[in-house]
């Protein structure tokens, strides 16, 4: 029998939710070309009696490694190619500054600036100004070979080896990763049928959830490639037309949910079939098997279906009448222009910017001062640690420091026992695919994982062995301690920027989506179902990212993790709100009666008061609302939702 911590021993929920490990499958093919790239460099250095330069190379490839996450082939371009660009730069400022004390500390610290404001872009330019940093301060802090133009090229070089790996069998299976990203959304909207109008809730709310996230991946996949393929390739065209056709059944599913009518077993069936013949590539079936339908609701999910299993079944489809349902990227340069105009006026850029200025610059600073060995290690670690969008810093500095004590113990089996040499080379064939293998688990096992690869690069560079581990210890502390005071204590109302605002943002876009769903705006704008179809989905988006942030904020200690316990309600509530109105309009579309204007005046009015109320409170307080109706109206589950979400106070 399990034996029980005493109530006094007990850990703590956020330190049960930081040790945690995420579950997720192996990626067998990520695996193989990490340990093809790390090791390939070694052995060609070796063979041509430069190992120093292979082991730079296969720095260079462990970076590419860890930006090695995208599906598509076109989009591990965007992801390993560019970072690796700004990485080059990085190395260069750095050996330029090397040796030149506090010239090169005010270096650093400004490319930790720059760095940090561009990592507020996206997730591509966060990986690319992480890589910036990095490099930066391993050439500033390392003495790279000569001529100048010698490390930035070994780094690139491995780098752009991951990607050539990568993009292998691109010839062979172009297309297959978006068939699959659009298959796998079939699927999760089968797994939300199957549950919707059962007593399930909690597995409809997941199911649901699930399903944002997978429409979110596959629209990125999709429309990042039609940007350049726009009404050029049919098959990219035809995976649109089958995304935007499976959004009726998808907004038809909170109103069977609503309804508290189970639906029959056939539909969820009929959903697995459209997708196999997705991912297949092939005609689906034009005409399914379904029951007759019986209620409103029951014909809304019947009538989306059909329209779904027509568009699979069609072999050729017109792209000028194919809609963006999150609209058409812009182009290349107007995207630029509008990122670069963000990352300058965005008070959010700039904050994120100074602290990661201020704590590279303490580092430096300190390093130059005290002699610490292995010094870059101090700064590296910072880099790490203080991404706002990797999760909290809290966290992530615990991570990192027990993530590095795991990785020093097999570091230490492996300069203890392993000669330098060629077998250095089945050693980094052991130990390369581990780091893709454990990175999705979460940051602390990422961090086990890289450090022996790191510490056997290392000692390749300067051959210190075992000696190594005391300093690399010493250093992630330092550099945790760094980013835990400057980086996290000294800005206590981070919490608030990163998630009460947002979640006040998104209640206010929902008081404008009510609007929209039942009311005619200026040209008929705000009734067009596309138009709809884009803010409902950019709500839901909007949704899961706060979803995120509050999860991130839950695994920090007091007060800031107590406080977004006492906030998560109000995220879930306005989830229902958005669902209800979602279930109304699809009510209202399949022969409910119309609800009048000023039901929805009011609605939206009590949603603007509490985005309001979200804005300016530190804690929720019980708001008293009187929200009354027509008996029998479409909108009665709405108000009583939105009465809900008003009434939820923060516990004491």
């Amino acid at each position: 029998m399990p034996r029980e911590f005493p109530i006094g021993l007990t850990p703590p929920d956020w330190l049960v939710r930081n040790l945690q490990a995420h579950p997720a499958p192996v990626n067998r093919p990520a695996a193989a070309r990490a340990a093809i790239a790390l090791t390939l460099p070694l052995v060609i250095g070796l063979t041509t009696g430069h190992p120093a330069y292979g082991a730079l190379a296969s720095m260079g490839a462990l970076s590419g490694v860890i930006s090695d996450t995208a599906d598509a082939y076109r989009m591990r371009i965007l992801n390993i190619a560019v970072p690796q660009l700004f990485g080059a730069v990085g190395i260069t400022l750095g050996v330029l500054v090397y040796g030149h004390g506090w010239q090169a500390v005010a270096a650093v610290t400004g490319v930790a600036l720059l760095s940090g404001m561009i990592s507020t872009i996206g997730a591509v330019a966060s990986v690319s100004g992480l890589l910036l940093l990095l490099n930066c301060v391993v050439g500033a802090g390392l003495p790279m070979p000569h001529p100048w133009w010698l490390a930035p090229a070994l780094l690139t070089g491995g780098g752009l080896l991951v990607l050539l790996l990568a993009l292998l069998a691109w010839p062979l299976r172009s297309g297959v990763p978006e068939r699959a990203a659009v298959a796998a959304t079939y699927r999760t909207v089968a797994a939300l049928l199957a549950v919707s109008g059962t007593d399930r809730t909690e597995e409809y709310e997941d199911a649901r959830r699930n399903v944002t996230q997978s429409i979110n991946q596959s629209y990125d996949l999709i429309l990042a490639r039609r940007a350049r393929h726009h009404g050029r390739s049919p098959e990219l065209t035809r995976l649109l037309a089958q995304l935007n056709a499976i959004t009726p059944v998808v907004e038809a599913a909170p109103a069977a949910h609503w309804a508290a009518r189970p639906l029959p077993p056939q539909i969820p069936e009929a959903i697995g079939l459209l997708a196999r013949a997705v991912e297949a590539g092939s005609p689906g079936p034009a005409a399914l098997s379904l029951p007759l339908p019986e209620t409103e609701t029951a014909r809304a999910v019947d009538h989306a279906l059909r329209h779904t299993a027509e568009v699979v079944a069609s072999p050729d489809v017109d792209p000028r009448g194919i809609d963006d349902r999150l609209g058409r990227p812009a182009t290349l340069g107007i995207r630029t222009a509008r990122a670069a105009r963000n990352v300058v006026l965005s008070a959010n850029s700039w904050r994120y910017g100074l602290r990661l200025a201020v704590c590279i610059g303490i580092a430096q600073a300190l390093v130059s001062l005290i002699p610490v060995p292995r010094s870059y290690w101090v700064a590296l670690t910072i880099t790490f640690v203080l991404k706002p969008d990797f999760g909290s810093v809290f966290s992530r500095a615990l991570l990192r420091a027990l993530g590095t004590v795991a990785g020093l113990a097999i570091a230490a089996v492996v300069l203890a026992e392993v000669p330098l040499g060629w077998w250095d080379v089945p050693a980094m064939l052991l130990l390369a695919p581990l780091v893709p293998a454990l990175t999705p688990r979460g940051y602390g096992y990422q961090t086990a994982a890289i450090t022996p690869v790191i510490l056997l690069l290392s000692d390749i560079l300067n051959h210190q062995g075992t000696a190594l581990l005391l300093p690399r210890l010493t250093d992630s502390l330092l550099g945790c301690a760094i980013a835990l005071t400057a980086g996290y204590l000294l800005w206590p109302e981070s919490w608030r920027t990163r998630v009460g605002d947002r979640l006040a943002d998104a209640v206010a876009d929902t008081a404008q989506y009510v609007e929209a769903a039942f009311t005619s705006g200026t040209a008929g704008t705000a009734t067009d179902p596309a138009a709809r179809a884009r803010m409902r989905r950019r709500l839901y988006r909007d949704l899961s990212v706060i979803r995120t942030e509050f999860q991130r904020a839950l695994t920090e200690p007091p007060p800031t993790g107590r406080r977004a316990a006492a906030w998560w309600p109000l995220v879930v509530a306005v989830e229902r709100i958005v669902d209800a109105t979602t279930a109304a309009r699809v009510r209202v579309k399949h022969g409910a009666p119309t609800p009048s204007a000023a039901e929805v005046t009011q609605i939206a009015l009590q949603l603007r008061e509490l985005s309001e109320g979200v804005r300016n409170a530190e804690t929720l307080i019980p708001v008293r609302t009187d929200l009354t109706g027509p008996p029998g109206s479409v909108l009665e589950p709405l108000r009583q939702e939105v009465a809900a979400a008003r009434s939820i106070a923060s516990p004491h």
